[in-house]
């Protein structure tokens, strides 16, 4: 590993396919024989950091269409730290149940998983069948992975039945110094951005522009009202910046006046904060309460001079669907693609069918749109919302940040990268947008 480190950081990468691959690596993995040491602890006091370990693990076989990839930097997801506290289940169910499709597949099912669903970093070796990509590449991966042996994903890859995400449903993710992933997984990485700045995008950034942007999510356009919960979060931040680009009214939604700021540090004018505002959507655990939603669409209408939200971006799931349903416009759209503060939603059906609202399904993004979404990163369009970086061997500590909503934005991590700041190519483009890449950092 420190000869391929050596000749990233001396930028020859072009020496990299005479390197040999190491036999094997260090990897954060959760354990199988793990799988139950938060038995009876309660859902926040369950600590990723006694289950994610920094573990030397083999470096799997490369196979026809695939890559390793020496990963300098990574990020964290809310699927790393439902891996790591083993809900709603254990991953290895899904490590085994991809194992069992192909002898190639297999390599997957083994008694560690290597997490992590986002990457930067340099091509090491591609396997049979690759043309596109080849050793010293610079790049990031977007996590969709597929078979495509299906009629069904050829319209949208995420409708293939064999659809995972890599690093979650499939082993030897991004949160490591080496990381397998499929070719039609990668991108260019952004020229002007740091290792840990282009790499932390990725899931969010793809996630966001097809539940809002994409005709395969709201198909949001210019004009449109967009309710942003969580709008300085991973996803939120992404979702704020589109709809702005986009032409769209953000209505952003957060639980803290610094999250407020950040909102406005992205160019939102219309932020409630609900903590503040003390919006409670629920009597006690089985009953809501309508007169919430009202006063929260009160609110929305005050700040949107009279107008209901044309699209409602969710991801909070049970805590907020009951609501989302109803501030919804008549017509409107409410497209979810997370669940977090649980799954079983409740709302008043009343509000949805007599008003012709729609609930759409979003999951991650399909090439095309991930290719799209790094695109308008790449070109200064869209920023990283990178708020603080941890080495690799702290990511325990940096998924307990995310479990207990203490981040603002995304959190990064270094793996082979020895700092922050490195891997800048296009120095110009960075001087235009400094303050924007950085609008997240320290906050």
């Amino acid at each position: 590993m420190q000869k391929i480190l050596d000749a990233i950081m001396a930028d020859e990468l072009d020496a990299l396919a005479s390197i040999p691959v190491p036999e094997s690596y260090r990897g954060v993995t959760v354990r199988a024989d793990e799988v139950d040491m938060f038995e009876g602890v309660p859902h926040r006091e369950k600590d990723p950091r006694r289950s994610l370990h920094l573990d030397e693990v083999p470096t799997p076989e490369l196979g026809p269409g695939e890559a390793l990839v020496a990963v300098m930097a990574s990020a964290i997801n809310y699927n790393t730290v439902w891996t790591s506290i083993f809900e709603p289940l254990p991953t290895f169910a899904f490590l085994s149940r991809y194992g069992r499709t192909s002898p190639l597949a297999a390599r997957h099912d083994q008694p560690f998983h290597v997490v992590g669903s986002d990457l930067a970093g340099v091509v090491l070796r591609t396997g049979p069948g690759v043309n596109n990509w080849k050793p010293g590449d610079e790049v990031v991966a977007h996590c969709l992975s597929v078979e495509l042996e299906h009629p069904d994903g050829h319209d949208d890859t995420m409708l293939d039945p064999e659809q995972r995400i890599w690093g979650f449903e499939t082993n030897y993710g991004g949160l490591a110094e080496i990381a397998l992933v499929k070719t039609n997984q990668l991108m260019p990485k952004p020229a002007h951005l740091s290792w840990e700045e282009a790499a932390a995008p990725g899931l969010v950034n793809s996630t966001a522009y097809r539940q809002l942007v994409s005709a395969n999510g709201a198909g949001m356009k210019q004009g449109d009202v967009v309710l942003i919960w969580g709008a300085s979060g991973g996803l939120g931040s992404y979702a704020t910046q589109f709809a702005l680009n986009g032409g769209a009214i953000p209505v952003c939604v957060v639980s803290s006046p610094a999250k407020a700021e950040i909102c406005r540090r992205m160019g939102a004018e219309l932020i409630i904060d609900r903590a503040a505002e003390n919006y409670r959507f629920w009597k006690d655990e089985h009953t809501q309460d309508p007169r919430e939603w009202k006063r929260f669409g009160a609110r929305i209408r005050e700040l949107t001079g009279g107008e209901d939200p044309d699209i409602v971006f969710e991801h909070p799931g049970r805590e907020t669907f009951g609501a989302s349903v109803y501030v919804a416009k008549k017509g409107g759209t409410i497209v979810t693609c997370a669940s977090t503060s649980g799954y079983l939603h409740q709302y008043d059906n009343r509000y949805l069918w007599m008003s012709l609202k729609r609930i759409v399904g979003s999951h991650f993004a399909n090439y095309r749109e991930a290719y799209q979404a790094n695109r308008m990163i790449a070109k200064g369009k869209i920023h990283p919302t990178l708020s603080k970086v941890y080495p690799l061997a702290e990511t325990g500590q940096a998924a307990l940040d995310v479990h207990h909503n203490s981040h603002q934005g995304k959190v990064g991590v270094l793996c082979l990268a020895p700092e922050e700041g490195l891997g800048v190519r296009d120095h110009e483009l960075r001087a235009k947008h400094l303050a924007a890449i950085n609008r997240f950092r320290g906050v």
